[in-house]
């Protein structure tokens, strides 16, 4: 098999030209360089209504680490699944409420489990936003947001919605109408094509030590030695999301002692998986779950990862090239549209090929005398994406606010 750089179209040079101010604001409206986002936050009381998965978690996470003081109140909705507590870990301030939609085994709500759940969750969010005075409700995605909206618009609190995939998903698609604005992190989901009044281009939120990190060999080599790895050695990480990937962590476990051979790998098997690792050699280390991501890609040379968008937009803001092995079985195939919205930054890999021929070329690539094809990815990632969409989404919130006051 031989390994081709997805020829599409380069996402956006939005990054670059917004950085030097040569771009004219992504919508209307809504200035990316103004810089007293913060002063309209001031005592917000905002709910978030999202999990089940980290996909739906993250971009709230990392909207919160961008303010501090700013906010007044936190109240977020969840499902209260158990693969929520990892993703959760640390954020303490949030105040956290299930809403029993999801059946307890996990997975997505029949239909008639659904209809028979959404009005007592309905409910219980309009008690618990009356409770917490929220002033704003921002739906992060799944079935939570569901009741989570519809209480909010009973209460005539402003509603906004993030899609995060390069797909929209069916709260976005379903919820569009009641909210006020809709915050898309590609181009690719906005309705007519281009930003509106409701639909604003944003990108994905990004955590701040992402943003304009420094990628240089000695950069690399410094916080690979920081990791406890051979700083000299190229580092593939390997990412399978919040849950893990079994094909991935099959792939590693077999193709271990090739890609060793002058690389060293730190894998990500999801939690409860460690079993699915390799064994234990020099140079590898198998973990369940990644507390700092950042970290991690600052010292990657490469990443092998599943397709998420939350993933995704975490390693093109630290512009490190990828393989995206798309999960093949979502009927919107949201996975490999999401890499493919990154251009030429990823490498976009069929699950079927994940074979010893496809390790050999990764291992190629990642010891190359001339890294010349890293770089590239690595430059064109750099420009794949905004950067201060926390600030855009932040802002919005505040405007939402101040207009239903």
């Amino acid at each position: 098999m031989t390994l081709v750089m997805d020829s599409g179209r380069a996402a956006s040079d939005a990054a670059r030209a917004m950085n030097s101010g040569e771009r004219e604001a992504t919508n209307e409206g809504a200035d990316a360089r103004d810089s007293d986002w913060r002063s309209g936050l001031k005592g917000l009381r905002v709910a978030f209504a999202g999990g089940g998965t980290g996909g739906h978690i993250a971009p709230g996470r990392h909207l919160l680490e961008h303010v501090g003081a700013e906010l007044e109140e936190v109240l977020w909705f969840c499902t209260g699944r158990p693969v929520e507590e990892r993703a959760f870990d640390g954020l303490a301030r949030a105040r956290r409420v299930a809403l029993d939609l999801e059946p307890a085994s996990g997975g997505a709500p029949s239909l008639a489990r659904l209809a028979l759940r959404t009005a007592p969750s309905v409910l219980r969010a309009r008690r618990e936003l009356l409770r917490a005075r929220s002033e704003v409700l921002l739906g992060l995605g799944g079935f939570t947001t569901l009741p989570a909206v519809l209480a909010a618009r009973l209460l005539g609190i402003p509603v906004a919605l993030l899609e995060i995939n390069a797909a929209p998903g069916r709260a976005t698609r379903r919820l569009a109408p009641l909210a006020a604005r809709t915050f898309h992190a590609w181009r690719s989901t906005l309705p007519s094509g281009e930003p509106s009044a409701r639909d604003l281009w944003t990108g994905p939120p990004l955590p701040p030590r992402l943003i304009g990190v420094e990628r240089t060999p000695a950069s690399l080599a410094r916080a690979r030695a920081a990791l406890g790895f051979a700083p000299e050695l190229p580092l593939l990480v390997v990412l399978g999301g919040s849950q893990g990937a079994g094909a991935l962590n099959e792939f590693v476990a077999s193709q271990a002692p090739l890609l060793l051979r002058g690389a060293q790998v730190l894998h990500q098997t999801g939690p409860g998986r460690s079993a699915e690792a390799a064994s234990t050699r020099v140079g590898y280390r198998a973990v369940e779950f990644l507390t700092d991501v950042p970290a991690v890609l600052a010292a990657a040379t490469a990443v092998l990862c599943r397709g998420g968008a939350s993933t995704l937009a975490e390693v093109a803001a630290a512009r490190c090239p990828a393989w995206v092995v798309p999960y093949p079985h979502h009927a919107d195939r949201h996975q490999e549209r999401n890499a493919r919205a990154l251009g030429q930054g990823v490498v976009i890999l069929d699950q079927a090929r994940l074979d010893a021929h496809c390790a050999h070329e990764l291992l190629q690539q990642l010891t190359a005398a001339s890294p010349r094809a890293l770089e590239e990815r690595s430059a064109a990632l750099a420009r794949a994406l905004p950067l201060d969409a926390a600030a855009r989404i932040w802002r919005e919130l505040g405007r939402l606010r101040a207009r239903a006051s």
